[in-house]
């Protein structure tokens, strides 16, 4: 009940908040407010690129703080695969995943199905995620015939939103952040963990 209506809240606040505010709030690119990089896959046939310290993210686990596959040094350095900090805005852009959208929890290496999204000054990366899970349909309809195809880094950066001061999109993140803590906690107790 918390998470569906909390869920609802959260997704009813913010276009409201961007209705009421459209005339105030500035028209952007996406790639004109981010720097925004995908990675790769390192072979698969070399065993010495895997097994080491650096988690290594593939889109199914964008919002987990921790990763099955793991690489060495060696496997980033010859492979495109491409770090990420924590805090990043992570975009699943292929196959089933498409359109999912979280905060990275760790640092780590990305592959090429997911866009790493790193707010320019001024620009927060909670306002930005929320903003993508909310046009998440839209997104997908648009750009996804038929749920065939993938996304990619030229669409997401084509992508315009209606963007506050960076103080108020400051405080919008922070309170998406608070409920998505509040709806995951809710999950974990349900859950029994």
């Amino acid at each position: 009940m918390l998470r569906i209506s909390c869920g609802l809240f959260v997704f009813e606040l913010f276009a409201s908040s961007q209705q009421a505010s459209a005339n105030d709030w500035e028209q952007r690119r996406l790639g004109e407010i981010s720097e925004s990089y995908s990675g790769g896959t390192p072979s698969v046939g070399n065993e010495s690129y895997y097994g080491g310290d650096i988690p290594f993210i593939r889109s199914a686990e964008i919002s987990s703080d921790s990763t099955e596959l793991r690489l060495t040094e060696k496997g980033l350095d010859n492979s495109s695969a491409a770090l990420v900090e924590s805090g990043c805005v992570l975009y699943a852009l292929y196959g089933a995943t498409s359109g999912e959208v979280a905060i990275s929890r760790i640092r780590g290496a990305i592959n090429q199905a997911i866009l790493a999204i790193v707010p320019s000054k001024n620009n927060n990366a909670e306002f930005i995620a929320a903003w993508l899970r909310r046009e998440k349909p839209k997104i997908l309809d648009t750009y996804l015939q038929g749920g065939q195809g993938n996304l990619s880094g030229a669409i997401v950066k084509d992508l315009t939103l209606a963007l506050p001061s960076g103080e108020e999109q400051s405080r919008i993140g922070a309170l998406f952040q608070k409920l998505d803590s509040l709806i995951a906690l809710h999950q974990r107790e349900r859950a029994g963990v």
